[in-house]
């Protein structure tokens, strides 16, 4: 559970702070492909996350996945440097839902305790 909560408040932090203040892989002036590698990255993790705390509620853990990031994408509207994409949630939201598909099949294969 803290694990998925820092997840999410360094890509709310990410998401949301002025340009300046963004973390950068390579340099805030890197490549497109290494900007939507960091995106899909990000949200698979958040949904490798979600995906343990909603384990077997795959609809769910990805609902929540994407909910983050369209409502992260709309509240990145409001900052004055930064400018909100559909293409940008695609991405997050594919990178978010592999990472619940992983989660889920290693979730799948994983022994069940005796109930």
């Amino acid at each position: 559970m803290a694990a998925s909560a820092i997840c999410l408040a360094l890509i709310a932090y990410a998401t949301l702070a002025r340009l300046a203040g963004r973390p950068a892989l390579m340099g805030h002036h890197e490549a497109y492909w290494v900007v939507v590698i960091e995106r899909f990255s990000a949200y698979g993790l958040l949904g490798f996350l979600f995906s343990f705390l909603l384990p077997g509620r795959f609809i769910w853990a990805c609902a929540l996945v994407v909910a983050v990031a369209m409502g992260l994408e709309v509240l990145q509207a409001l900052t004055p440097d930064r400018d909100p994409g559909v293409l940008d949630v695609l991405q997050k939201a594919a990178g978010g839902t592999v990472g619940v598909i992983l989660a889920q099949t290693i979730l799948a294969f994983l022994p069940r305790p005796p109930s």
